[in-house]
């Protein structure tokens, strides 16, 4: 697992230094996508807004890709952390390849396939019995395997510009892999996404 987990951050990596090799040159049409959203551990579509609420942040941009009719197929990264109280706090990195309907009336109706690093810390203090007392277990935190699919809805405010600034509500279900080995092998999450796309670099 540790071999398979070394691959996955490599191929983060090497995707990450692609892409950003790619800014310069695109700087002008890349979009920046910013989103708060609410973690759970649950059994994706059976509940949309869950509680407690479990807060996270995440942060990335998307790649031109292609554009055909209504159609958008385009490549995307982020990066995010989520916090879930008395169970564990992630930081993540995440590839997308998204694939959007785009309507006439500024409606776009969205989906993503990803895969990502994820890699936990615990909330709480953890303690170790040495045989004789307990004590206190330094966190070096958890390597994680984070596939994901998500589905929503986006508006164009904007709607014959091809750089409008957008806001979007996400419903993205993942697998945190593996879990708990020889006990729970894998565990469900939702996260459901509320965030905005624009253009901070757009020419005038």
């Amino acid at each position: 697992m540790q071999n398979l987990m070394s691959i996955i951050k490599t191929i983060m990596l090497f995707a990450l230094t692609f892409y950003s090799g790619t800014l310069y040159g695109q700087q002008e049409s890349l979009p920046i996508n910013i989103s708060i959203f609410n973690e759970s551990t649950s059994i994706p579509y059976t509940r949309f807004l869950t509680t407690p609420i479990h807060p996270g942040i995440q942060i990335g941009t998307e790649f031109e890709g292609k554009t055909k009719n209504h159609w958008r197929f385009y490549p995307s990264i982020s990066i995010g952390y989520m916090f879930h109280r008395k169970l564990f706090q992630g930081i993540y990195l995440n590839a997308d390849l998204g694939i959007d309907y785009q309507t006439n009336f500024g409606i776009n109706i969205k989906s993503k396939l990803g895969i990502g690093y994820l890699h936990t810390f615990a909330t709480q203090q953890e303690f170790q019995f040495n045989g004789s007392k307990y004590e206190s277990n330094s966190d070096r935190g958890n390597a994680r395997l984070m596939p994901s699919f998500t589905l929503g809805l986006g508006y164009n405010l904007h709607k014959k510009d091809p750089h409008s600034p957008e806001i979007y509500l996400l419903y993205q279900s993942w697998i945190e892999y593996p879990y708990s080995p020889g006990f729970i092998p894998l565990m469900t999450h939702t996260n459901l996404h509320l965030g905005a796309k624009f253009y901070p670099f757009k020419s005038k």
